[in-house]
């Protein structure tokens, strides 16, 4: 009865209020890419750790599906669900969840003596990982000597011991103070980056979810309402619910280099005269010009009063070239911002090539912080409107993972 009432559109609370029964989730899909961390957020209650445990079946769907490498999980025998979860996945709860009477080393081993792999190879295993979390020389400490942070860290640990596809992470980080918080995460992008997990991570805090994710779902009372990268999120919310909860995030750590940059419109070349160099300036209003060669190449800034000082030459001298401070495309504004405070100009944004492919100045990062949701999407000035993270194609032999169900 409650599934049909959910299926007319009734809401979670009229749902429990007509049948006393509570919804985790409703009508979610999902498509979960390999190698990315998908973040799930939502407000208590939202369902985001009902959908996170419906993944690898602690919690029974009651219809749907759940395809894991295509196989659907919720046909699984007990024995194949017990064989794939030992695979293919690895959990790190908000609790920790370690056992007191066993250190840091036997802890991080549990899994694996529990899939009866030899003692020797699981403690090889077991080092090699409390060494990537950052935990070496503290082998033979028991939990009750740890910080909740290093607690969280054999944690993580123990889920990567037994190198499984997909990490699932619930409110990993929330019961640990900011600072710890703050560095827990970016522990988590550095050996992301070397592993290359698929992590579906749950969160209520909008900030961590725009600092790890690659995407973003965000849920409202069992039902997902927006799913987009950090990006779309902040610049184009689904709803006005969506757009509350973004309401206040720092931008400035989601946008980059990329999202904000303007075209180079106009700029000196190295071969040009000072009086050519004086013209353009006189046309664009500018007091100052990048110095761009044919090949989009830097070779730094000239101002006004230099230019003046060479008026009668040929050529305009190289020494008079200023250095200027270049940013990757991928750079986020944050760390911008604090470049053009130190240097006092603007950033060249340039490619793998060296080649320069925007500028991003003072203007250009307050046009973007300011910006509201209903105003053009800062894309639209883009010489280059690819996206930051690209996920048009996921090697096969990859984890791919895919959720519905109520």
């Amino acid at each position: 009865m409650a599934l049909d009432l959910l299926d007319k559109g009734l809401s979670k609370s009229e749902v429990q209020k007509r049948t006393g029964v509570v919804v985790g989730i409703h009508d979610i899909s999902l498509n979960i890419l390999a190698g990315e961390i998908f973040v799930i957020m939502g407000l208590s209650g939202s369902g985001k750790s009902t959908l996170l445990r419906l993944i690898n079946r602690l919690h029974e769907a009651s219809r749907g599906s759940i395809l894991v490498d295509g196989v659907d999980v919720t046909k699984m025998k007990a024995s194949e669900l017990r064989a794939l979860r030992r695979r293919a996945f690895g959990m790190v709860f908000q609790n920790f969840g370690l056992l007191p009477q066993r250190t840091v080393l036997g802890n991080v081993e549990f899994g694996l003596e529990i899939q009866g792999i030899p003692r020797s190879q699981r403690r090889e295993r077991a080092q090699e990982v409390i060494e990537t979390v950052g935990l070496q020389g503290y082998e033979q400490r028991y939990a009750a000597e740890l910080s909740g942070g290093m607690q969280q860290r054999v944690g993580l640990a123990r889920a990567l011991a037994a190198d499984p596809e997909i990490l699932l992470m619930d409110e990993a980080f929330s019961a640990l103070d900011p600072i710890i918080r703050s560095q827990l995460q970016d522990d988590l992008l550095e050996i992301q980056d070397r592993l290359n997990k698929t992590i579906v991570f749950v969160s209520h805090d909008l900030d961590e979810a725009l600092k790890l994710g690659n995407r973003i779902a965000i849920l409202r009372d069992g039902r997902l309402i927006q799913v987009g990268d950090p990006q779309e999120i902040l610049s184009h919310p689904a709803d006005e619910y969506v757009s509350t909860f973004v309401e206040g995030a720092d931008r400035s750590k989601v946008l980059t280099a990329r999202d904000v940059m303007q075209n180079v419109r106009t700029a000196a070349n190295p071969k040009d005269s000072p009086r050519v160099v004086l013209r353009k300036m006189e046309r664009s209003g500018f007091g100052g010009l990048m110095v761009i060669d044919n090949g989009r190449r830097l070779h730094g800034y000239i101002d006004l009063s230099a230019v003046r000082s060479q008026r009668e030459k040929e050529q305009l001298s190289t020494d008079l070239f200023r250095p200027i401070p270049t940013a990757d495309a991928n750079a986020k504004l944050v760390d911008l911002i604090q470049i053009i405070t130190d240097k006092g100009s603007p950033v060249a944004v340039i490619d793998a090539r060296q080649r320069v492919i925007g500028v991003v100045d003072k203007s250009t990062i307050l046009a973007a912080l300011a910006q509201n949701d209903d105003g053009p999407t800062v894309e639209e000035n883009h010489a280059d409107p690819t996206p930051a993270v690209a996920m048009a194609s996921v090697p096969a032999s990859q984890a791919e993972s895919s959720a519905s169900g109520s």
